[in-house]
């Protein structure tokens, strides 16, 4: 079941229109300038800002648009963004939580509301589904670059909450708190990942109908065009809309 809950993940795989790569681009830039405003300039001594660089390399983003947007970390004073997370239930009443990052919560609240409403769903009070979740880190390794026996010892004395072995990849459970501190132990031996964030993870997934798919799908499609939002995770097993 690994990721089926972060709609990012299965977006990943289907080819991506110019127009939505830009989208896709001006989230992750936002990301690195909050980043680097927030700690220091240097990657190295800063894991979310290297977090951050990591994903949008992972987006095939320009090395020339990750330098404009930590340079934009000091242009960029004024603006304050905030991390927010909004909780709520969309058609068939399966759970949300999305994950944004604004300058102005009243839009976002608002943004969100609309789309949730106009489908059947709701905005949610805080704490109405993260307690449906669990919030981990998840680190994914390709096989290629590392052996089981190696990757297993490392997560074990890192003290990671789990190693999976997957088809692929091997998958890294950590605690939220403990992410960046196992990210920077298993980055001394392994120079990339193929993924890396904190994410929240359902508890128990739920199986929708065709037509309940295609009705979720849409919603997701809508949340992830405004541009406050940076995440989506639900309690829908992807898996079976393959």
């Amino acid at each position: 079941m690994a990721g089926h809950s972060h709609w990012a993940g299965i977006k990943h795989k289907k080819g991506r229109a110019d127009k939505e790569r830009a989208k896709i681009f001006s989230k992750l830039s936002r990301e690195i300038t909050v980043a680097a405003k927030l700690g220091d300039k240097d990657p190295d001594m800063n894991p979310r800002l290297r977090t951050a660089i990591q994903a949008a390399k992972q987006a095939n983003m320009p090395k020339d648009n990750i330098s404009r947007a930590i340079s934009k970390s000091e242009m960029s004073i004024d603006k304050n963004y905030e991390n927010l997370r909004y909780e709520g239930f969309g058609p068939s009443n399966v759970a949300l939580i999305i994950e944004t990052l604004t300058d102005n919560k009243n839009r976002s609240a608002s943004s969100i509301r609309t789309i949730l409403q106009k489908n059947g769903g709701r905005l949610g009070e805080t704490g109405s589904t993260t307690h449906m979740f669990s919030n981990c880190g998840v680190i994914h390794i390709n096989k290629n670059k590392v052996d089981e026996e190696e990757i297993f010892e490392i997560a074990i004395n890192s003290g990671a909450k789990d190693c999976l072995n997957l088809e692929n990849i091997f998958e890294i459970i950590t605690k939220k708190e403990d992410f960046y501190r196992i990210k920077t132990e298993l980055e001394k031996k392994v120079k990339s990942f193929d993924y890396s964030s904190i994410e929240w993870r359902p508890l128990n997934y739920i199986e929708l109908s065709k037509d309940q798919s295609k009705q979720i799908v849409e919603v997701l499609t809508n949340l992830e065009e405004l541009d406050d939002v940076q995440n989506i995770f639900t309690n829908v097993n992807f898996e079976s809309l393959k």
